[in-house]
């Protein structure tokens, strides 16, 4: 019986090192690029909010200080933040791809949060169109708020 011959040995890879200046440079590029991409993406979620929020956020919030609108766009706002963390968690090591995974989980993640902010309110039966008019926080508010949270929580965890 003859022996079984051995697999042929694959050619050396070459030695690759970076100098430290180099990790630290793509590392830097890495964070600036993503959070730059999470400032839009906020910045989407904002307008997304805005039309989904009955009267002009920015004036309701800066002009009328209304804390309904306040608490309900600063609710949702952080549960963008949610999705658009776990979307970079979730990116993987190379950049161009990982951006682009980045861009594509977060606006899908701010649709999902969006129709289902909306859906809950309808279900839950609390009027956004009411809350917005109170001058004064309201318990649904509060609710709101919350839910919104875990609906980004949860549509975050769902990207990963």
């Amino acid at each position: 019986m003859s022996p079984t011959p051995l697999p042929p040995t694959p050619p050396a890879l070459p030695d690759v090192t970076l100098s430290l200046a180099e990790i630290l440079g793509r590392g830097a590029l890495a964070i600036v690029s993503y959070a730059a991409l999470g400032v839009i993406l906020l910045i989407i979620g904002f307008y997304v909010i805005d039309l989904v929020i009955p009267g002009k956020l920015s004036r309701l919030i800066k002009e009328e200080r209304n804390p309904n609108a306040t608490l309900l766009t600063g609710s949702g706002l952080a549960a963008v933040g949610l999705i658009v963390a776990a979307s970079i968690w979730s990116s993987g090591g190379a950049l161009h791809e990982g951006l682009l995974a980045t861009l594509v989980f977060g606006l899908v993640g701010i649709a999902v949060q969006t129709v289902a902010m909306v859906a809950f309110d309808k279900v839950a039966g609390i009027s956004v169109r009411e809350l917005v008019t109170e001058t004064e926080l309201q318990p649904g508010a509060r609710l709101l708020a919350v839910t919104h949270l875990a609906i980004g929580l949860i549509t975050a965890v769902a990207v990963v």
